[in-house]
């Protein structure tokens, strides 16, 4: 039966089911497909067909029974505008994985063990204590104190999947995929259309929510903040460049260290003050000047912000290039893996420069 790949594939779209019956041009009723996803009935070929060309799903897709859980959902943005909104970003998120899966399984890859950190989940306190978390995962990792040139590239070598997807609210959410072969998988969703300081904030604050276990009494929000600027710029990383204690900085320097460690202007200010280098008259001054200059309100791009696609995920496009190459799926196939265009995708082959 169809129901869950449906309902999915659906709300992936962001449609409700009187969207789709529109899309399909009123082939079949709202009520005829909400039938279909409680698998009280099952469409006729064509309406199948018209149903898989309005989702960009194939037919084989929604017949599928293999099926994925979406499990331990957490939202970076907690004020989720509807349910719509929230069932949207999950059905894309399970999505966004199928397809994943689909290429590694065309590849006879095993998906990367999660390398968790040995001491994980790390007890947390207060908020000052994820400090001692981040340094632990670095060490774990053997990153030592450097800044990390791909944030995205190094998760996914550590067995967590990076999905990027047009997110409209939320900045990020974490989630552990079950499913019905092999070990959870977990998963972290980040927005796709997003400058990449910002996108790297949100992939090591989700980080943080995958390795800390706060106390109800700490601030959850705030101790993943905490860890993520700590993982970005450890402290001895940051005294080596600017000191310990400043009585100012300017704004020259702090360009300087957002392109050194890939991190905002204002992720770089709260981390000089969490770690005490400025004080907090500094920290007042130097807010006033970005909230001056507009900084401070959507969508928060600073001078020299980095393109998008510098901290994009690219392991499942580099894997889809890879079966595509070698004859193991077709350009249809890699097409709708990849969730573009065939004439989109012979560019992407042809002429990279363009991607």
């Amino acid at each position: 039966m169809i129901g869950q790949r449906l309902k999915l594939a659906r709300a992936a779209s962001g449609l409700s089911l009187r969207d789709l019956q529109s899309v399909i041009d009123n082939l079949v009723t709202a009520q005829a497909i909400g039938k279909y996803e409680r698998d009280e009935a099952m469409p006729s070929s064509g309406v199948l067909s018209a149903l898989g060309s309005a989702l960009n799903v194939s037919e084989d897709y929604l017949l599928s029974t293999d099926e994925l859980v979406l499990d331990g959902v957490e939202f970076r943005k907690k004020e989720i505008a509807s349910r719509r909104e929230e069932a949207f970003v999950e059905g894309r998120t399970i999505h966004l994985l199928e397809r994943y899966l689909a290429i590694e399984d065309v590849l006879g890859l095993a998906s990367v063990v999660w390398d968790r950190p040995r001491e994980a989940p790390y007890p947390i306190n207060a908020v000052a204590e994820a400090e001692n978390a981040a340094a632990a995962a670095r060490t774990h990792w053997g990153l030592g104190i450097d800044a990390i040139l791909n944030l995205s590239e190094l998760l996914e070598e550590r067995g967590i999947k990076i999905l990027a997807a047009d997110l409209s609210d939320i900045d990020g959410l974490t989630a552990c995929v079950r499913r019905k072969n092999g070990p959870p998988i977990p998963v972290i969703v980040v927005k796709s259309n997003t400058w990449s300081e910002r996108k790297r904030f949100t992939l090591a604050h989700e980080l943080g929510h995958m390795l800390i276990e706060a106390r109800p009494s700490v601030d959850q929000e705030k101790a993943a903040n905490r860890f993520a600027g700590a993982f970005l710029m450890p402290p001895e990383a940051l005294w080596r460049e600017i000191g310990k204690h400043r009585r100012s900085i300017s704004l020259g320097e702090l360009v300087s260290l957002k392109n050194l460690f890939g991190a905002s202007l204002q992720a770089i200010v709260y981390r000089c003050h969490d770690l005490g280098i400025i004080s907090d008259a500094e920290f007042r001054r130097v807010f006033q000047v970005f909230r001056d200059q507009g900084w401070r309100k959507p969508p928060y791009q600073e001078p020299g912000a980095r393109d998008p696609s510098e901290e994009q995920p690219r392991r499942m496009e580099r894997l889809c290039f890879r079966a595509l190459t070698e004859g193991l799926i077709s350009e249809s196939k890699a097409a709708e893996i990849l969730g573009i265009s065939v004439r989109s995708l012979a560019r992407l082959m042809d002429q990279p420069s363009l991607a």
